[in-house]
């Protein structure tokens, strides 16, 4: 059966480049054939952080040619892993363990089973492991897996137990000092759980103390916050620019209404006063004491009663006898008038 090609190969590619335990794996290969494999192996292993899943390619291409290799189906493994593929990451790496006895693997193992949506056996795993006394590296790395399938679990409180054991017990931000790679990492963990929780102002201190206490930014803190603080300046400057502008379209409004309110001169209600009493026909005016009056209201008043009483008004002549002067337009003494019912709607 014929072999796929696989992926082409890169130029850098130096199978020499490959560890020396690796390639005395691959002497029992035709030596074309273990060129070949060798080759993969080392593209697989160049392009694993930057193109997991062109490294998996590779990592597949040669175990289409090996294999029988325990040192292949690690790398198949491995790329899996960081490819995303959990469900052939996992199938390899017990393949790994079956046919090398490494058990190395067993918190990547147990981190498979939770990608899959599988917390329990990720704990069972875990508690297995645990049993054999396992290195400190991982220890950390069980520690980390358990605490994820605790709040996996929505066993919060427990997983804040797991990882505050790790630290110490109790610990606090002051008390991080100077740890290692992997006292940083269950603090981020511990820190990151915190913040899930909603106690935000303590999160926010512990990453504080992991940044200080992390100058090569190993665990990617320092970068988060800066990402951060970079999306908190772009936000306040969209909202800057958004208030900028409502209060452009404010003043332009402002503007364009103040051009539509035309203040009232005194001309126009003149004006229309006397567009009024041109409209009313039959209407005249009678000069008295140097004052025009419509003598259309004044029904059977004379113009002489009017000079008459404005001459008593100012005080030119003494005034009539039994004379009601309640009224300026009051009708003559003797003259009975009804007086007129005021219509009703």
């Amino acid at each position: 059966m014929r072999r796929a090609p696989g992926p082409a190969l890169p130029e850098w590619v130096d199978p020499r480049d490959l560890d020396q335990s690796v390639r005395s794996a691959l002497r029992g290969l035709d030596s074309r054939n273990a060129d070949t494999v060798a080759r993969h192996l080392v593209a697989a292993g160049g392009l694993l952080d930057d193109e997991p899943e062109l490294a998996l390619e590779h990592a597949r291409a040669a175990r289409d040619r090996a294999s029988r290799i325990a040192a292949v189906r690690e790398a198949v493994g491995v790329a899996a892993y960081h490819a995303g593929d959990y469900a052939e990451a996992a199938r390899e790496l017990r393949a790994y363990a079956r046919m090398s006895g490494d058990d190395s693997y067993r918190a990547v193992l147990a981190d498979c089973e939770r990608a899959l949506e599988r917390p329990e056996n990720a704990l069972r795993l875990v508690q297995e492991a645990l049993a054999t006394q396992p290195g400190d590296e991982e220890l950390v790395e069980l520690r980390l897996v358990e605490a994820g399938a605790r709040q996996d679990l929505g066993e919060t409180a427990a997983a804040a137990l797991v990882l505050e054991a790790a630290l110490g017990g109790r610990p606090t931000p002051a008390t991080l000092g100077n740890p290692d790679l992997g006292q940083l990492r269950l603090a981020t963990a511990y820190a990151e759980l915190l913040d899930a929780r909603g106690e935000e102002e303590l999160a926010g201190e512990w990453f504080a103390a992991i940044a200080a206490a992390d100058p090569d930014d190993l665990t990617g803190v320092a970068a988060l916050f800066a990402d951060e603080d970079e999306d908190e300046a772009d936000a306040d400057a969209d909202e800057d620019e958004d208030e900028t502008v409502a209060t452009d379209g404010l003043a332009v409004d402002v503007a364009i209404a103040d051009e539509g309110v035309v203040e009232d001169e005194p001309v126009a209600e003149d004006a229309s006063a006397e567009v009024a009493d041109a409209d009313r026909p039959g209407v005249g005016t009678a000069e008295i004491g140097g004052v025009e009056f419509a003598d259309a209201d004044f029904g059977d008043v004379s113009a002489d009663d009017i000079e008459a009483e404005v001459a008593e008004l100012l005080g030119e002549t003494p005034p009539p006898v039994e004379r009601d002067h309640t009224r300026l337009f009051q009708e003559a003494p003797g003259n009975d008038v009804p007086e007129q019912e005021s219509p009703t709607d």
